[in-house]
Order: C-alpha cells, then structure tokens, then sequence
C-alpha cells in the first residue's frame, strides 16, 4: 500500500491509522502486511464505503486538509469504488 509522500511520516508515528482509496475493487486485505519505510503497516480492516461516507473529518484523519484534498489523492485509476483502509504502524524488529 502506497502512500503520498507528505503522509510517509505521519503513518510512521502513528497519528494516521486511515486511509480512504477510490479502487476498482479491494487491493490490500485485512491481516495484509505492506512494507513503509524501516517497518510495515498491518491492515486492520477494510470495507466498502459510499463517497457521502467521506467527510471532512475522515479527511482530516486520513492525514489531509479535508476533502478536496483527499479526494485530489485517494483516485488510483479508473476506479470508482470508495474503500476506508483502517491499519496500524509496525517498525521494524530489533536484531
């Protein structure tokens, strides 16, 4: 799971666990394990939302402005399917 630069390191310290995709259909899974810097994100879960489900507030949670901004983002590709990715930052394990 990718993520815009500017959120790289927020995710990292934890203060973004959301991320709302606009996808054809799902492409992570709960349980998933995505590589992001020294460590990983875990998926926690996922599910189909509807875009009036997206609000200023899960912008703002999502790590973005609000919903220009996020929506300017959260396209990838044709999609038009709107998934809310809920996960948590795991570093990397000590030697």
């Amino acid at each position: 799971m990718m993520f815009t630069k500017r959120l790289r390191e927020p995710v990292m310290r934890g203060e973004v666990t959301c991320s709302v995709r606009i996808w054809q259909k799902p492409k992570v899974k709960a349980g998933g394990r995505y590589g992001l810097g020294p460590g990983h994100i875990e998926v926690t879960s996922i599910r189909e939302i509807g875009l009036a489900d997206v609000t200023p507030e899960l912008a703002r949670r999502s790590g973005f402005a609000g919903l220009v901004d996020l929506l300017k983002v959260a396209k990838h590709g044709p999609g038009e399917r709107v998934f809310l990715v809920e996960f948590q930052y795991e570093g990397a394990e000590p030697d």
